[in-house]
């Protein structure tokens, strides 16, 4: 009689997510693109990813021990991972936010029963900017984790350890790019290191909005930065240690606009509907592949789901207030 595994806890759900082709866009552009499905991950984002590796480090070194506390710094999906598998274990999150992320993603943090603190949007160096709240409150409760998703190398390792080989294993190893934005640089340093070490020659390209300075420190060594973005949990001012490890040959920035025409594009003509990040990393390949001869293959990564910001990327009202009303029925935006 065959042996039939136990069902999987959600640490275990986590990853092996589709690689799905968008038929429509790829079409159109003449060049395949394939998007991870990372919103198909048990919280919805691929900072499931961060938060499984995180913890279990964690447990494995002996610094978070039963009953404890995790806290975080984080724009939303970070701590909605961490709260999620911490309810799995026992242990308890708290949670900072700066102020200006979507209610949807807040709402779903205290339907977990994190603990929230939302912050002032300050700049980094300002001590009470979320990321050093966030330090503060976990170094004044005795034996709290501080998970630090910005430089603690499990987050990188693991997109190296599961998201890159799962890529390439999806691709049979036919790719030609790699293309996706950072905040952490978890995922952009796993994966692009992992399908380096498998085939040097593919592209790896950082995707980047308004705002951040991760374009620049690609193109030209510097972090100079222009305009701003209404985009969530990527783009940044400072190189963090995750991203201090990514192999990067080339950027491209993407505004806000096209990010926008880009999400409710893929709404309309893939069925998918998709974060305000997912939707600049499409945007990014689409547009880098056109660099590529035709019929080149680029992966992108996408992040979460559109669910999580109706009251901002898709409703009609908040896009006419910030001049983001997409005007396009076609790809002419690209």
């Amino acid at each position: 009689m065959k042996t039939v595994s136990p069902p999987a806890d959600v640490f275990a759900a986590i990853g092996n997510t589709p690689l799905i082709r968008l038929p429509n866009l790829s079409k159109a552009i003449e060049r395949t693109i394939l998007g991870k499905a990372e919103f198909l991950n048990p919280s919805g984002s691929v900072k499931d990813r961060a938060a499984k590796f995180i913890i279990e480090d964690a447990e494995q070194a002996g610094r978070l021990r039963a009953g404890a506390t995790i806290v975080e710094g984080t724009a939303g999906n970070t701590g909605i991972a961490l709260a999620m598998l911490g309810n799995s274990r026992g242990y308890r999150t708290i949670i900072v936010a700066p102020d200006d992320q979507s209610p949807e993603k807040i709402d779903l943090l205290r339907v977990l029963g994190a603990d929230v603190r939302l912050v002032p949007v300050v700049p980094f160096a300002n001590p009470e900017n979320y990321y050093h709240a966030a330090q503060r409150i976990a170094a004044g409760i005795e034996g709290a984790l501080w998970a630090d998703q910005f430089n603690n190398p499990a987050n990188a390792r693991g997109h190296y350890e599961s998201t890159g080989p799962e890529i390439w294993a999806q691709c049979g190893g036919r790719l030609d790019a790699f293309v996706a934005s950072a905040g952490t640089g978890g995922t952009f340093a796993g994966v692009s290191l992992a399908l380096k070490e498998r085939n040097r020659a593919i592209l790896t390209v950082l995707a980047d909005p308004f705002g951040s300075s991760l374009y620049s420190y690609v193109k030209h060594g510097t972090l100079d930065f222009e305009g701003d973005s209404i985009s969530e949990g990527i783009g940044i001012k400072r190189i963090t240690e995750n991203f201090r490890g990514a192999s990067a040959d080339d950027a491209i920035r993407i505004d806000d606009a096209t990010m926008i025409e880009m999400a409710h594009y893929l709404a309309r003509a893939e069925g998918l509907v998709l974060g305000g990040s997912a939707a600049l990393n499409v945007a990014a390949a689409a547009r880098y592949a056109r660099r590529l001869p035709p019929n080149s293959t680029v992966v992108t990564v996408l992040c979460d789901g559109g669910s999580r910001y109706l009251s901002r990327l898709y409703n009609t009202a908040w896009l006419a207030q910030n001049g983001l009303v997409p005007r396009h029925d076609d790809l002419t935006f690209l």
